[in-house]
């Protein structure tokens, strides 16, 4: 079991207004699963997100992630886990504009002090999404598929238990969207678990299981033949 939520609540003030944003949110995933994370707008999915990131702790509840108990603790150990068993991917890629696309892939290494050779790992990560050729290219100097490749390559650097994507096709074209849903395929079959956060049916359809939310619990849960 790589992830399992019990019970898990989120709750927002604003002014006298409490918000529940998750009411109460039971889910496993297995190791190896390919999942999407669905809901309309308020739904209570990027809060899901956030917390399954540990972006953000939940009001009441448990998170187990690869084992470790992460509800109850601090900012400083929820980076530590975010460093060691996360690797993100975001819709904006997240890339630094003035860094070639090896030196953005090699800083998960650099804030988690990994010993070894961070450069090395750094090449043979883009040369697994297709990069051989565009190490040197700065962000600028990329397409928005190939800048999600880099940024897919830094989120497998540290080998993480956990590839979390959050609407990662959401600034691309419809054929670069098929090339980069198909990376997570292929590395969904090599035996990662892939967690996706989109609104879009069409994303769902590569994955192995659609979660959807609803008013901050789950709506339906069900395993489906994924597009390959």
């Amino acid at each position: 079991m790589i992830i399992r939520v019990t019970n898990l609540r989120r709750e927002f003030t604003v002014g006298v207004e409490t918000i529940r944003a998750l009411a109460g949110v039971d889910l496993s995933i297995e190791r190896g699963e390919m999942v999407a994370i669905m809901g309309s707008s308020g739904s209570g999915k990027s809060t899901l997100m956030n917390i399954l990131g540990c972006l953000d702790r939940p009001t009441s509840g448990t998170y187990e992630l690869d084992g470790k108990f992460v509800s109850g603790m601090d900012e400083k150990e929820l980076a530590g886990v975010r460093n060691e068993k996360i690797g993100f991917v975001f819709q904006s890629f997240e890339l630094l504009p003035r860094t070639p696309a090896l030196a953005n892939v090699e800083l998960p290494l650099l804030y988690a002090k990994q010993p070894g050779d961070r450069q090395a790992r750094a090449v043979r990560a883009l040369e697994r999404v297709g990069l051989a050729d565009r190490m040197d290219h700065r962000p600028n100097q990329l397409s928005g598929g190939q800048k999600q490749r880099v940024a897919v390559a830094r989120a497998l650097l540290t080998d993480p238990a956990l590839l979390l994507a959050d609407e990662p096709t959401g600034n691309l074209d419809t054929k670069t969207t098929e090339e980069i849903m198909r990376l997570f395929a292929d590395l969904h079959d090599e035996g990662r678990t892939v967690v996706i956060v989109t609104h879009e049916p069409e994303i769902a359809e590569w994955c192995t299981r659609v979660v959807r939310l609803r008013d901050g619990l789950i709506d339906s849960d069900e395993s489906v033949e994924p597009r390959r």
